[in-house]
């Protein structure tokens, strides 16, 4: 008979299992289905999963039951087969692996992060209706896994505890940053669910490797409470009509170390990790003992959030239409886009201070992200115009295929067109499901090439729908390019037709490498569009590794990444500003657009980037 799981989580490591559905999705199945319906009409497909991840060196496997509850199963028609995939889903998992492996009964938040759409009443009738049916079945444990409000897995966790008695894991979603969604710091809610009969605590999902260490960097240890860490395989990608993650196995078993040093005793993958994965942590884990020290300790206390900026920026009065256009002015001179972060929260106090800066330090236009990485921040419509009004400076908005549909694109780009914000730049946007708000949905009504051509309609003085529109607009597009590909001709390929759709010029992802900045110019020298090459400043080695590890497409040399080694707050920056002025007296001869990302919310790495050019370009 297998010890108590926590027994054994106090003693060794634990290696959990990987993802299900990305995997699913990975092997071919389809998008848009219940995977957890899968119990039912598919089990052998389900049992191989168990068993490979089994294979690979799981000792704890998650039943194939997250979203298998009456409120998700119903979108389906499934809700009156609640019980029957839950206990389908205990047995498979049982059925497929070894009798020292632990089989856990897998809950997964109901609202996902949308905090009103379900009542309390019905998430209490259907975690208690989940729940019953995997302890029917008998599981080892529950895990109570993605969630993103305090709110919603505390009722989870007290319908858990008027059932059983049996270990439970509790899990948020983090991004890396300190507090859940609904303003509750980490350290406080851990403490609160230790308290409330949690057994194990840690985090899952929307992050890789990471933003979840440096969420637990920031936590005390909680005494008796070991961590369970699930980290997605970094960032996704969504090239050609797939989903795709770039964090390899190796990646994967170097942090595991590093999860086991902070306190983790439950280690596993989430979105976008394979057997593969499960297998490199389990090696690198193999000899692994745990410190009887502990884990060391990262802040001093609960991370607090910071009081608002109560100060106000003096901002210059309306300069009047900006011109000449950016495609006008990177025909003549060396010319600087800048981009610029619009705010998570309420306050602009701090985006208005950094865009005064990059103002002062010459960029020719500050550009701004459309809820980058699926990530919630305030509509970069309203602080286009304070930039354009307050600081007479041009901005150049993004605009997503991912959240409006084709309706709620032209509204949005006549309301463009009304207030003078004439420059775009069309990108595909991330995924919804990886962002803050994973339960929305991306809508794609339209691929960045359509939309593309469909701005270019409207300069044409005609609506999406064919129907005239009494005058034309004079949208400035540009179209998005990531260099930093396997097979660098098919991307040029892609790019092509973007222009072909009527791209007015080019802007790229960061890159990172000399020799790559110059196969950029000799492969795309024919094109008859500026490009602007774009940088973006590492600001620590942790940043480095994240950028090399988790962000698809990135990989830093290993002298670049010699040179962050060590290296974090002002002598990182410093490094890192330096590194990309290196790379821009590459790229400056070749190319007379210039494209800064600015990291972090650090505009000021971007100033002295902006005045770097000026210097090097004698103007």
């Amino acid at each position: 008979m297998k010890e108590d799981l926590r027994k054994a989580l106090g003693q060794r490591v634990l290696i959990g299992d990987g993802a299900m559905g990305t995997f699913l999705y990975q092997q071919g199945f389809p998008v848009g289905v219940s995977y957890e319906e899968y119990n039912l009409l598919k089990p052998e497909v389900i049992a191989d999963v168990h068993r490979q991840y089994y294979e690979a060196g799981a000792r704890l496997i998650e039943t194939n039951t997250f979203s298998a509850n009456r409120e998700k199963l119903s979108k389906f028609g499934l809700d009156q087969d609640v019980r029957a995939i839950n206990q389908s889903g205990v047995e498979l998992a049982r059925q497929a692996v070894g009798e020292d492996a632990y089989v856990i009964g897998a809950v997964g938040s109901i609202r996902a992060a949308r905090r009103r759409n379900v009542i309390p009443e019905q998430l209490e009738r259907d975690y208690r209706e989940q729940m019953e049916a995997l302890l029917e079945a008998g599981v080892d444990g529950l895990l109570l896994e993605t969630f993103y409000d305090m709110e919603e897995i505390v009722l989870a966790l007290r319908v858990a505890r008027q059932l059983t008695g049996l270990p439970v894991i509790g899990q948020f979603a983090t991004d890396g940053g300190a507090m859940t969604n609904d303003g509750v710091d980490y350290q406080t809610a851990f403490e609160q669910l230790h308290a409330e009969g949690a057994d194990v605590l840690g985090f899952n999902c929307h992050s890789g490797p990471n933003g979840i260490i440096r969420t637990l960097e920031k936590l005390r240890p909680v005494p008796g409470v070991p961590f369970s860490i699930f980290p997605n395989a970094g960032l996704p990608s969504y090239v050609d009509g797939k989903y795709t993650f770039g964090s390899k196995p190796d990646y994967f078993a170097e942090n595991a170390l590093k999860f086991a040093d902070l306190g983790a005793r439950l280690i596993g993958g989430c979105c976008g990790t394979t057997p593969e994965h499960i297998a490199a942590m389990a090696k690198a884990l193999e000899h692994y003992v745990p410190s009887s020290a502990g884990r060391a300790v990262g802040s001093a206390g609960p991370v607090k959030p910071a009081s608002p900026d109560a100060g106000t920026v003096a901002v210059s009065q309306p300069s009047g239409a900006a011109e000449p256009s950016l495609l006008e002015l990177v025909q003549e001179r060396h010319t600087v886009i800048v981009e610029w972060d619009t705010p998570k929260d309420l306050d602009i106090s701090k985006f208005m201070e950094g865009a005064k800066a990059l103002k002062e330090a010459g960029a020719d236009s500050i550009t701004m992200a459309d809820n980058a990485l699926a990530v919630t921040r305030m509509s970069n419509l309203p602080l286009g115009i304070l930039v354009k009004e307050k600081l007479g400076v041009r901005p150049l908005l993004h605009i997503a295929c991912r959240d409006r549909n084709l309706i709620g694109t032209q509204s949005h780009l006549m309301g463009m067109h009304a207030l003078g914000l004439d420059h775009t730049l069309v990108i595909t946007g991330d995924p919804s499901r990886f962002g803050d708000l994973p339960g929305s949905s991306s809508v794609y009504d339209m691929t960045s090439f359509e939309m593309i051509r469909l701005i270019k309609q409207l300069n044409e003085g005609v609506a999406f729908s064919g129907k005239p529109l009494k005058h034309k607009s004079k949208f400035i597009v540009a179209a998005a390019f990531d260099p930093n590909v396997k097979y660098l001709e098919k991307a040029v390929q892609r790019l092509e037709k973007k222009i072909v759709a009527g791209a007015d010029f080019i802007m790229t992802q960061p890159v990172y490498d000399a020799k790559l900045i110059e196969n950029v110019y000799e492969s795309t020298k024919h094109l008859n569009v500026p490009i602007f090459i774009g940088f973006m400043p590492i600001v620590s080695e942790g940043n480095a590794t994240f950028l090399h590890n988790e962000v698809p497409g990135i990989k830093l040399s290993e002298e670049v990444r010699g040179r962050m080694a060590g290296l974090s707050g002002e002598s990182g920056r410093a490094m890192g500003v330096q590194i990309t002025k290196e790379l821009l007296d590459v790229a400056m001869p070749r190319f007379k657009g210039i494209y800064i990302m600015t990291p972090m919310h650090f505009y000021g790495m971007s100033a002295q980037l902006t005045q770097y050019v000026w210097e090097k370009s004698g103007r």
